[in-house]
């Protein structure tokens, strides 16, 4: 039993090692000097080997040594985006069953952040939660004192265009034509765009560790998220993953690119409340600054829809 224990705790201890080397090469930009034949990294405390200086340690990461390592063999490398997302959804698979098996007190913060980083991506492809669920939208615009709602269920089509029945609408005509219809309509083009060129991924995003706090109990790790460029659907702000699932509980941040020369600035929060892992609602909170009528505040409630309906849903122009 001893014997099963020590193999046990030495794999996650291996575990924990590997996964710390590889947040230290994605977040850490900080090499200190070399000193008899080391770098060390400035923020962990790392230590990699000088390439000329033997193999004594792992190789340095590229941005902590500055130096390109030279090739034995021409061979064609592969580029970020199709090397990243295997790396990381192999780490998440093979380090998170040894770490939570063994508990080890070696496992720190860090490390923790980059196995929650690394479910985060392996779940980014599934997208929305829910195909069916229902919709509350209360907008305001406070410069006219006017307000207006929409109650409707939402369902995805087959290619990911969402399909509205609207239950109930009400409140000021210019709230409800000019800021809740130009918001859905919004949707459906922003649904147009490929997935691939707006998700936060390493693909379309740079990432910074931030750190971890405390959120409804559990503990979530923050990320600060700057796109590579400025295109159409992306936002600068903060990304914060659950720890234990990956799943997103908060983003905010505003979009880089502004849809329409009449809006000066769109800023977003959106936080997605968890039970037992699951989403169960996502609050989104949107302020659109215009040069028109002033500021527009959209609060958006999604939840699933429990009782499926039948039949088309009609969209929302013809309402």
């Amino acid at each position: 039993m001893r014997h099963d224990f020590d193999n046990l705790y030495a794999g996650s201890h291996s575990a924990a090692e590997r996964a710390a080397t590889f947040w230290c090469r994605l977040m850490h930009d900080s090499p200190m000097w070399p000193i008899h034949g080391r770098y060390e990294c400035r923020t962990c405390g790392r230590h990699y080997s000088v390439p000329w200086a033997g193999n004594a340690f792992p190789p340095a990461p590229a941005k902590l040594t500055g130096i390109r390592q030279p090739r034995v063999v021409p061979t064609a490398v592969p580029s970020f985006r199709s090397a990243w997302l295997p790396r990381v959804i192999l780490l998440a698979i093979l380090l998170a069953p040894h770490v939570q098996a063994a508990e080890s007190p070696m496992v720190g913060s860090a490390t923790q952040a980059a196995m929650a980083f690394a479910r985060y991506i392996t779940g980014v492809a599934q997208g929305r939660p829910w195909s069916l669920e229902t919709v509350e939208i209360d907008a305001a615009l406070p410069k006219l004192e006017e307000q207006g709602s929409l109650r409707a269920i939402r369902r995805l089509a087959p290619l990911g265009k969402p399909e509205y029945q609207v239950l109930e609408i009400a409140g000021d005509r210019t709230v409800t034509k000019q800021v809740i219809a130009r918001y859905l309509s919004a949707e459906v083009r922003a649904a147009a765009l490929p997935t691939s060129s707006v998700t936060i991924t390493p693909a379309n995003y740079k990432f910074r560790y931030k750190g971890a706090m405390q959120a409804g109990g559990n503990v979530v790790y923050a990320f600060l998220i700057a796109p590579r460029k400025k295109r159409e659907g992306l936002i600068k702000g903060e990304l914060w993953i659950d720890g234990e699932t990956g799943a997103v509980v908060r983003q905010s941040g505003y979009l880089v690119k502004r849809p329409s020369i009449f809006v000066k600035r769109v800023d977003i929060i959106q936080e997605t409340t968890l039970r037992d892992g699951s989403a169960e609602e996502r609050v989104t909170h949107l302020s659109v600054d215009t040069r028109l009528v002033g500021r527009a505040e959209l609060t958006i409630h999604e939840r699933p829809y429990a009782d499926p309906v039948s039949g088309d849903a009609p969209g929302i122009e013809e309402r």
